[in-house]
């Protein structure tokens, strides 16, 4: 597959200590292991000029108290809190001055941030979605965007999950509902 680098972004998708670091408060080891394929995906992205966008899961102290229904913390356990070290991107994944960083307070980087305004800045249309975890952040991320009309192109082989069952799901769903599904190997920049 070919992308246009001034027309593409590669979104990072959660790539934090406290989900892919052993001691965060919810590693999953498949999280771990993308970090390479990511780095790798990013040094021929940043190569061929294709602009690069983190996401940063980030919960405020507090953020759920009093809500209806919607609490994180009660179906995970708190997790990557605002000023802590779990909020951090893992080490591999350095953030360059160019990139740009979305802080998130929920599964989906386009709820309430200002992702969609940006990439409709900077002229992109396609995303090469990677990160994790699968069937969460990512899944509901990539879904959002094509529903905003992007092509979301998840990266399969540098997509984190916590059991296979779930990348696989979130794979072939987006495949059939919103998005493609490609492979590290087979991305490249014209």
């Amino acid at each position: 597959m070919e992308f246009d680098p001034d027309r593409t972004a590669v979104v990072v998708i959660d790539m934090q200590n406290g989900f892919c670091h052993p001691d965060g408060s919810l590693h999953a080891p498949e999280s771990e292991a993308v970090v390479e394929p990511i780095a790798d995906l990013l040094d021929d992205a940043r190569t061929a000029g294709t602009s690069v966008v983190f996401t940063r899961d980030v919960h405020p102290e507090g953020q759920f108290d009093g809500n209806h229904y919607y609490d994180e913390f009660e179906r995970w356990g708190e997790h990557v809190v605002e000023g802590t070290w779990e909020t951090e991107i893992v080490d591999g994944l350095d953030v360059h001055a160019d990139d740009h960083v979305i802080t998130k307070h929920t599964y989906d980087a386009f709820h309430n941030t200002e992702l969609e305004g940006w990439l409709n800045a900077h002229g992109i249309d396609d995303l090469l979605v990677c990160g994790t975890l699968a069937n969460v952040c990512v899944l509901h991320t990539a879904g959002s965007a094509g529903l905003r009309d992007f092509r979301p192109v998840l990266v399969g082989d540098a997509i984190g999950y916590i059991e296979e069952s779930h990348r696989e799901y979130a794979l072939d769903h987006a495949d059939f509902l919103f998005g493609e599904v490609t492979e590290r190997a087979e991305v490249a920049f014209e």
